[in-house]
């Protein structure tokens, strides 16, 4: 059954056992996990990789199943699931675990995958899609944050913010407790100052990597030779870099129509700040519309693959960087 994704506090008082979040947006799927479930469930939480849980299924199940498991309320969250759990999953629906709820979380599912189909067809298991935040709602998040605290703000910073959070609701929140740890006994905050939190060396190396990599620009060979990136940093590395490729595939229409390419960059929500304008006209200038395509389609399945061999992460991104730059006819 599929629901609104406001309507999830009224399915645990339905008693409903069994919920599927899936989508791009990880960052509020925490958030729900976290300040819905977790609460219920007083820290008796188990979490659980997929690929564990298959290497030993009849273990699994047995300690899911063993009586001793319901003396008090569980939560067992089950991560980057695939259709390769469903028969698992149907096995324990078949089941009574009165006192266990199950969360099957992963990301971007297509309409025709099993697990999917399983959850939003069955009556008594939820399916909840978390789609991607924009521009508005990490805008109205940042105005709750303030708003709720009392923390004199103007739209300027808040815009800042947003543009900075490069639509991930994760990066948004961490600026946003930081201020919030600033601020303390002060209810007000200067832009200097949230230029001074905002100053982050190793997020800067990042956010140049994606940038020298999408216009060729061989700099980024020293980059990854000069930083060990941690598994949090190569999906931060993949996130920022599909931020960016969605953010040109737009202005590069938009640019096709007007054909005026300093207006549209300049016109462009999020607002982008000066110092970025020449970076993505060099990104404009290198890639097409076709390029575009194809290089969101392979940072998605690159970003499926690192998750899936998290040992090996950060060899598959630098392979990922470096053969494109070894196969381009463009470097600089």
């Amino acid at each position: 059954m599929i629901i609104k994704l406001s309507d999830i506090k009224k399915t645990l008082k339905n008693y409903y056992k069994f919920y599927l979040f899936f989508g791009s947006n990880t960052g509020q799927i925490e958030e729900i996990i976290s300040n819905v479930f977790k609460t219920e469930f007083l820290g008796n939480t188990f979490s659980y990789e997929e690929i564990d849980i298959l290497s030993n299924k009849d273990r699994f199940l047995i300690s899911v199943l063993n009586k001793s498991f319901f003396d008090d309320k569980k939560l067992i969250i089950i991560n980057n699931a695939t259709d390769k759990i469903l028969e698992i999953i149907k096995s324990l629906h078949s089941k009574e675990i009165y006192e266990t709820t199950i969360i099957v979380k992963t990301n971007i599912l297509e309409k025709k995958s099993k697990l999917r189909i399983f959850f939003e067809q069955n009556k008594t298991t939820i399916s909840v899609p978390f789609y991607e935040d924009n521009y508005k709602t990490l805008h109205l998040l940042a105005q709750n944050f303030f708003r709720e605290r009392k923390i004199n703000i103007s739209t300027q910073i808040i815009n800042f913010l947003v543009e900075k959070s490069k639509n991930n609701r994760t990066n948004l929140k961490n600026e946003l407790l930081k201020i919030e740890s600033f601020v303390k006994n002060n209810n007000f905050i200067h832009l200097k100052d949230i230029l001074k939190l905002s100053t982050n060396s190793e997020n800067y190396k990042l956010s140049e990597l994606t940038d020298f990599y999408l216009i060729r620009n061989k700099k980024i060979i020293n980059i990854l030779n000069e930083n060990i990136h941690s598994p949090e940093d190569n999906i931060l590395i993949l996130k920022n870099l599909l931020f960016k490729l969605k953010r040109l595939k737009k202005i590069k229409k938009e640019v096709e129509q007007n054909n005026n390419e300093d207006f549209v960059i300049s016109s462009y929500r999020p607002l982008i700040f000066w110092k970025d304008k020449d970076m993505i006209k060099q990104q404009l200038k290198n890639l097409s519309i076709s390029d575009i395509k194809t290089l969101i389609i392979k940072t998605n399945k690159i970003e499926q693959l690192i998750k899936k061999n998290s040992s090996l992460a950060g060899q598959i991104l630098n392979n990922f960087f470096l053969e494109t730059i070894e196969n381009s006819n463009n470097i600089i």
